[in-house]
């Protein structure tokens, strides 16, 4: 099977659980949801739960309680999943969550999706690829990862100085970095 096809059916199978709880009634005030999981003997009793802000193109964005281990597709589905609107293409489903950490759902057409390059050559933060942010100049695997992971954690950049937040970017670096690089 080819790896469109199982996000295509990842993406179906979302749609189809957050229609499920459009069409099925929702309850008058958002309850933070568990996901049910049956525990490990080796972990029986030590079940960590994650509180993950889920914000964007949810049915209820807030506040969503997971267990350890959770991952984002679990969060949307806690946060009455996704609106029709919503670009999941963007995202990465299969990631885990981490506590405190926030998720943002965008809207189709919010951020330039998969394209990372405009016009002029630069490489747009909120949607490059680690392929592209290793590109950049000054700029290794390893901090290309961690620019990702930073992404990912805290949602899309603001501004080309909340890069000065990734550990092992300092003012130097984001000097060389500012031409080369764009945040919509």
């Amino acid at each position: 099977m080819q790896p469109q096809h199982l996000v295509a059916g990842g993406v179906a199978l979302l749609i189809a659980v957050a229609s499920g709880i459009w069409f099925g009634g929702r309850p008058a005030d958002p309850v933070p949801m568990m996901i049910d999981r049956q525990p490990t003997p080796s972990t029986q009793g030590s079940i960590m739960v994650l509180t993950v802000h889920v914000s964007g193109a949810v049915v209820r964005p807030g506040l969503v309680e997971l267990e350890e281990g959770a991952r984002t597709a679990e969060a949307l589905i806690a946060a009455g999943g996704a609106l029709p609107e919503a670009d999941l293409s963007s995202m990465n489903l299969a990631a885990p969550v981490m506590d405190g950490s926030m998720i943002v759902v965008p809207l189709a057409g919010q951020y330039p999706g998969p394209v990372a390059l405009p016009s002029d050559g630069r490489v747009r933060l909120n949607a490059a690829s680690i392929e592209a942010i290793t590109s950049l100049p000054g700029i290794g695997p390893v901090l290309a990862e961690r620019i990702a992971a930073y992404r990912e954690k805290n949602g899309p950049f603001s501004t080309v100085e909340d890069l000065l937040d990734v550990p092992g970017i300092g003012e130097s670096k984001l000097a060389a970095l500012r031409d080369s690089v764009i945040v919509p």
